[in-house]
């Protein structure tokens, strides 16, 4: 391997790597199924670098993520072992030592509330609603990513956020009847 390309290489995963960890390990719910991906990416990114032209390589590569993660879910649904997840944010984040216990318990519930909401979303949703609110994915770049159009994107995300509030709603009903 050339050593520009190298360079090249090492610097998309010294960039990248952690962002693309987070939305797998989102998407499948396992740190080992997320790490295993991660390097999956990177793998087929190697492959396909010199056949990729350079506009937004970040789109590219979270596009490449979800291929791979796609690839994988297929082949656990056909062994019917598909583990969905459990909690689409990462437990071990740190909590401040200065914060109130009742705003720890409130902001834990809150985030058990929503990775619940989450999980009975379709994939695509919850893929869409992961680039566009916690990656801050533009229009564009979601739309590379998923193989959208612009409009699609826009229609996508709208039902999205409409299905996710309609789960929110139910949610709350069911809590206060």
């Amino acid at each position: 391997m050339k050593e520009s390309r190298r360079n090249q290489l090492d610097d998309l995963y010294r960039h990248y790597a952690r962002p693309l960890y987070y939305y797998l390990y989102k998407m499948s719910g396992s740190k080992e199924t997320a790490e295993d991906l991660t390097q999956e990416t990177f793998v087929r990114a190697t492959v396909s670098l010199s056949f990729y032209q350079q506009e937004d390589v970040r789109a590219w590569l979270f596009k490449v993520a979800r291929n791979a993660y796609l690839d994988e879910w297929r082949k656990r649904q056909r062994r019917k072992k598909i583990p969905f997840a459990d909690y689409i944010f990462p437990m071990d984040e740190m909590t401040s030592p200065f914060g109130l216990p009742e705003d720890s318990a409130i902001k834990r519930e809150t985030r058990e509330n929503v990775e619940d909401l989450l999980s009975c979303l379709p994939e695509q949703y919850r893929s869409i609603l992961y680039l566009r609110e916690f990656e801050s994915f533009s229009y564009s770049e979601i739309e590379e990513a998923l193989d959208l159009s612009v409009n699609q994107v826009k229609v996508t995300l709208h039902r999205a956020r409409r299905k996710l509030a309609q789960l929110a709603d139910e949610q709350w009903r069911e809590k206060n009847d």
